[in-house]
């Protein structure tokens, strides 16, 4: 049997104490999941993806996608939160260490344990994370940014911002770039509220985005290579470990009721058995597919040609984006056949079989980053893609 890790041991203590007995006082306010956040700060979470020559754990992202997973079983928002945060980190060390700044930041995470929001929603684009209507105005030195986003999440709660532009108001709305900005440099105006069925914790209502910066806190590398290369698959990736989170634990919760009701009738395999059967394969194979990518995203990552080779390739990204599609289907199917199992126990709010915020929770799944907008690209992309 393989150790885990003391990252992984630490995560799943973690995910008992400062997280399960509050999740359902998260969403049932659609409160920030503070107690959770707090734990993850104060064990050093949020720096887990900083290399060990900055101070922090130096996680792998399979490492990273198992802490979501661990998370997600007790409290999706707090998982989705964790590995939002995640993706920001991953890129600033991906694509920012050699940019002295971006290291120096880095390393101050470590310290302070900042937690990153990400701003690439915008309103007038139709959701799509590669275009922006905002762009950065240069001053010399001095960079001025206001951006109107639909939903930026934890916004309110963050210390630090990532932010997707045009690189200039002359630029095409696809020439965009990344800009780190710092508590105190930009102001929010909320402009609506967040009250939503699921993921209720993500605290994600629109905001009014004005700030004030330096040219250097721009990333050199455009964002469309950012986006290629780490900030889509990864986003795929740690977002599948949530949602493994929550069918998880759906289906751990048939699992006991199953085995409860064989306890009753000893000698005897109850009929939901088959049922509970069927839950476990849907269960094992939204696992094997998110492994898969996984294992050959941290392969391909590792290459030399990892900047222009295949993570850049048509094909890869048509696989990235089926995995999302996938998995977003495969996860209510697994809740919805966790709750017929359990049946009225787990429809009852009041039930320790309850399925309700895991049903809930799962919805939005298929909504963040839409399927049918992902399947569109797809469509695109296959009328260029070459056979194999």
């Amino acid at each position: 049997m393989k150790t885990e890790s003391p990252l992984i041991q630490l995560a799943r203590s973690i995910a008992l104490e400062d997280v399960a007995p509050y999740a359902d006082a998260v969403d049932r306010e659609a409160r920030f999941p503070a107690e959770a956040i707090a734990a993850l700060k104060r064990h050093s979470l949020l720096s887990a993806a900083v290399p060990a020559a900055l101070g922090g754990t130096g996680a792998s992202l399979s490492e990273l996608v198992t802490i979501a997973e661990i998370l997600g079983r007790q409290c999706a928002s707090t998982a989705m939160i964790f590995a939002m945060h995640q993706i920001q980190v991953l890129t600033l060390v991906r694509h920012g260490l050699s940019e002295t700044r971006f290291d120096n930041y880095l390393r101050e995470l470590v310290s302070h344990q900042y937690l990153i929001a990400s701003v690439t929603s915008e309103a007038g684009v139709g959701g799509e994370m590669r275009r922006s209507l905002c762009a950065l105005e240069r001053d010399g030195n001095d960079v001025e940014l206001i951006k109107d986003a639909t939903t930026i999440s934890y916004g309110a709660q963050a210390d630090d911002l990532l932010v997707t532009a045009r690189r200039s108001p002359d630029a095409a709305n696809s020439d965009q770039s990344l800009i780190l900005l710092r508590k105190g440099s930009y102001t929010l105006e909320q402009k609506g509220v967040w009250d939503t069925m699921g993921m209720r914790g993500t605290c994600s209502p629109p905001f009014l985005l004005k700030a004030k910066g330096h040219a250097d806190q721009v990333m050199a590398t455009p964002f469309g290579d950012m986006s290629a290369q780490t900030v889509v698959p990864v986003s795929h990736l740690l977002w599948g470990g949530c949602w493994l989170g929550c069918a998880t634990a759906a289906v751990n919760k048939a699992r006991a009721f199953v085995r409860a009701q064989a306890r009753t009738n000893p000698g005897t395999v109850p009929p939901t058995a088959l049922r509970l059967a069927e839950a476990v394969s849907m269960l094992q194979g939204l696992r094997s597919a998110v492994q898969a990518c996984l294992t050959e995203y941290e392969i391909l990552s590792q290459a030399e040609d990892a900047a222009s080779g295949a993570l850049s390739s048509i094909a890869y990204a048509v696989r990235m984006n089926n995995l999302k599609v996938e998995a977003t289907q495969m996860l209510p199917q697994i809740v919805l056949k966790a709750l017929s199992i359990c049946g009225i126990l787990a429809y009852k709010n009041d039930s320790p079989y309850s399925m309700s915020r895991h049903l809930r929770d799962s919805l939005s799944a298929p909504l963040m980053v839409g399927n049918d907008r992902i399947l569109a690209t797809n469509a695109n992309l296959l009328l260029v893609l070459k056979d194999d």
